[in-house]
């Protein structure tokens, strides 16, 4: 049911019953490593061009993914996925090998909370039983899309992000064991008049505190009701641009409840990252790799994950248009 001003409230809880993640060399080489179902170790995967190695990424989480579960991917009865690439294509060349019937969302980084937020609604409502929710990115897809080519060597500034190789699936369930989806908030755009595209943290920084705090008060909830809130793709810039927001709005979210995956994928002590982590990979691969298993042991019991994204396209940036940004949140918990 819609709860708030923009927040729908699952009264049946969806269940995550299993979840898939494969990642890149370099989130290999990170913290969160032992979390992931498979690590490749090459970035081309042996495939003929970056964007058919971001496909494949996508096609062996959804495949651990089912794996995992008890189920049979037929008995999937929607998929809804997307990626950064122009018509979201590694999602859609992806669900044509599923055979799947296909939703097909976009929401830059932040997809992976949006695609998991319909998937939830979905099954909630009673629409479906089994709903598939999946993203992906890839390093040298990205920066060829949005901006140089790999290949070309180009120097990036230090508050440049480094896109995650990797992808997450989730397949969500009327009933079952696993952590419970409870709440979604949808988020608003929001444009403060960035127009680098490099740096990405610092236009998201807003739109993740204005689903954060609509989250909160749509559910009437404070940062002491969660073991965990993450952002998706702020990394060491936006971070600390979001805590300064949030101080000024009259919420202190400080300490170890208030994270972001793309600080959490990476070292950015030891591995040339820049900022940190982004891309619609980022947030689906810790999300449903390390903090999921971190619930089911117990260790966290209610999350919000509030994924972000940078809506600007290789088009637009190149016009000098601003950078118009999105977040949405979803509050995961584990009963017992």
């Amino acid at each position: 049911m819609h709860v708030g001003r923009q927040t729908w409230l699952f009264k049946n809880k969806p269940v995550i019953i299993s979840t898939g993640t494969v990642v890149g060399p370099d989130e290999g080489e990170g913290p969160l490593a032992d979390t992931f179902d498979y690590v490749h170790e090459d970035l081309d995967m042996q495939e003929k061009s970056w964007e058919k190695a971001e496909r494949k990424l996508l096609e062996q989480a959804t495949q651990a993914a089912v794996q995992k579960s008890t189920i049979q991917e037929n008995q999937i009865n929607y998929f809804v996925g997307g990626d950064l690439m122009n018509q979201i294509i590694s999602n859609t060349f992806a669900a044509r090998k599923m055979g799947l019937p296909y939703i097909g969302v976009f929401g830059a980084c932040s997809t992976s909370m949006e695609s998991l937020a319909i998937a939830s609604l979905l099954v909630d409502t009673g629409n479906a039983e089994y709903v598939m929710a999946g993203t992906c990115s890839h390093n040298c897809t990205a920066e060829k899309q949005f901006r140089y080519p790999t290949e070309y060597g180009s120097q990036k500034p230090p508050y440049a992000q480094f896109t995650v190789t990797g992808a997450g699936a989730a397949i969500v369930a009327a009933t079952g064991d696993g952590p419970r989806v409870i709440a979604a908030t949808i988020g608003k755009i929001m444009d403060f008049g960035l127009t680098d595209p490099f740096n990405m943290g610092a236009a998201m920084a807003p739109a993740a505190v204005d689903t954060i705090q609509a989250h909160l008060a749509d559910l009437n909830r404070t940062p002491s009701d969660y073991d965990l809130i993450v952002t998706g793709d702020l990394a060491s810039v936006g971070l600390p641009i979001a805590r300064d927001l949030f101080k000024e709005n009259g919420l202190s979210l400080e300490g170890t409840v208030f994270n972001d995956c793309g600080l959490m994928v990476f070292d950015l002590e030891t591995q040339a990252v820049q900022a940190g982590g982004s891309g619609c990979g980022c947030s689906a691969v810790v999300t449903y790799g390390h903090i999921l298993q971190r619930m089911q042991k117990g260790e966290l019991k209610r999350v919000m994950i509030a994924a972000t994204g940078a809506l600007l396209s290789p088009l637009s940036y190149q016009q000098g248009e601003s950078i118009p940004c999105i977040a949405h949140a979803v509050t995961l918990e584990m009963e017992g």
